[in-house]
């Protein structure tokens, strides 16, 4: 099974993916390390991504899942996929599952500035939340719960 942890910058989606992934004794992925280089200059520069700046990232994203379920590995992935378009690229069965972080501008923004070292800066916040497309029919989390709240509540709504 595949776990997609998605939300905007800040939502909690590494945080979450690392502690939900050692509960369940699974491996912890991160899309961003997917990006390219050029794709991570933009963003620490304040450059938000373009649908065709992420194109291969998507491809790159969509072979690492094929290959994860290929080979029955049990994977919790920290991934924005703020677009319907982008999660079509992702959900390719029903044994990948997304799971929304999903929380008010004021509680990320303050969880951003509190950040160091990280290419996303508080300042492309507001273009995240402008391209964000709520998804349907996905487990909702709300993120002003303790880390140890919404991990519970992943496991029950998933049976795991």
């Amino acid at each position: 099974m595949v776990i997609i942890l998605m939300g905007v910058s800040g939502s909690g989606k590494t945080t979450i993916g690392q502690m939900l992934a050692e509960s369940l004794n699974w491996e912890f992925q991160d899309a961003d390390s997917y990006h390219s280089v050029e794709n991570i200059e933009k963003m620490r520069h304040g450059i938000p991504l373009n649908d065709i700046d992420r194109i291969p990232w998507l491809q790159s994203l969509q072979i690492a899942i094929t290959n994860w379920l290929k080979g029955n590995s049990n994977i919790v992935l920290a991934c924005s996929a703020l677009k319907a378009s982008y999660r079509q690229y992702l959900v390719l069965s029903s044994d990948v599952k997304i799971v929304y972080l999903y929380g008010s501008f004021e509680l990320i923004k303050a969880r951003l500035q509190k950040r160091k070292n990280h290419f996303m800066n508080v300042e492309m916040l507001a273009s995240q939340f402008a391209s964000l497309e709520e998804p349907d029919n996905v487990i909702r989390i709300d993120i002003s719960q303790s880390p140890q709240v919404i991990i519970q509540d992943i496991k029950k709504v998933l049976g795991i």
